[in-house]
């Protein structure tokens, strides 16, 4: 099968199930792995995938996604070329499980997929919450204006297992862009940096420090910024195991420098 992936999440759930030889064209973002990903054809960006270019490599099956604003406009483009187009539009962890099985069917991997979210499962029961504690946590993917993670997206899920809480967990979105005022209302414990987009060596808590407007913010005056690569937070394939390890370090880290708990 001629497999073309329009997102990371896609590329690495194919390449997790143990079907990477099946791609033959990836979008500009798809980075992981490497040795995979390296020598495949390029198709555009996520949110401007060239249909032409998609056509081209003959493609007997296109993964698309709907994760983002806009990327309807890509999957209208390749519908009316009438390519052959599966859609995933995961808002839940429990989505991302589900989308990994219903992969596993589609590229005859089923008991791969099967084995993969139960690992997931299980190293995610690992972690352990002992604390009843729960410190609100802002993962911010854009910097300007700021937009964070909202209830309809798996980092609600990812930071309930992480022993935390989302801020913006009540906002009825995916992702919302929110102001200075907002923000100070909001009060959260612990701001996550995971800007989409951007390498993980251009991320700079001091943005967030630098926002004088956050001067009263909890997590800048206890200097509770972290960073966490957009590729464990962003996007919802076998790697959000590695997020909410990741969100759960940040939280050991609040009991122990501001709350002073063990």
């Amino acid at each position: 099968m001629r497999l073309v992936s329009l997102t990371c999440s896609n590329t690495e759930i194919v390449c997790a199930l143990g079907r990477q030889d099946w791609l033959v064209g990836v979008d500009d973002h798809s980075d992981f792995p490497a040795e995979v990903v390296g020598s495949l054809a390029r198709v555009g960006k996520d949110l401007n995938v060239d249909p032409d270019r998609v056509a081209a490599l003959k493609p007997d099956l296109v993964l698309a996604s709907l994760t983002v604003p806009g990327h309807d406009k890509v999957v209208a483009s390749l519908t009316a070329r009438d390519l052959p187009i599966e859609v995933f539009q995961p808002f839940s962890l429990e989505d991302t499980f589900n989308d990994i099985l219903r992969m596993g069917i589609l590229l005859d991997a089923s008991e791969n997929a099967q084995r993969l979210v139960l690992d997931m499962r299980t190293r995610i029961e690992a972690i352990q919450n002992e604390t009843t504690v729960r410190p609100k946590v802002l993962v911010e993917w854009w910097p300007k204006p700021v937009i964070g993670a909202a209830q309809k997206s798996w980092v609600q899920d990812m930071l309930h297992l992480a022993g935390a809480q989302n801020v913006l967990g009540l906002r009825d979105c995916e992702s919302t862009p929110i102001t200075n005022d907002e923000a100070v209302a909001l009060a959260p414990e612990i701001v996550v940096i995971s800007w989409c987009g951007v390498p993980d060596s251009h991320y700079r808590p001091s943005v967030v420090y630098g926002r004088s407007e956050w001067a009263e913010i909890p997590a800048v005056q206890h200097r509770q910024v972290y960073c966490i690569s957009e590729a464990y937070l962003g996007r919802p394939g076998p790697r959000v195991v590695e997020g909410i390890e990741a969100l759960h370090r940040c939280v050991q880290d609040y009991h122990q420098t501001v709350l002073g708990l063990g």
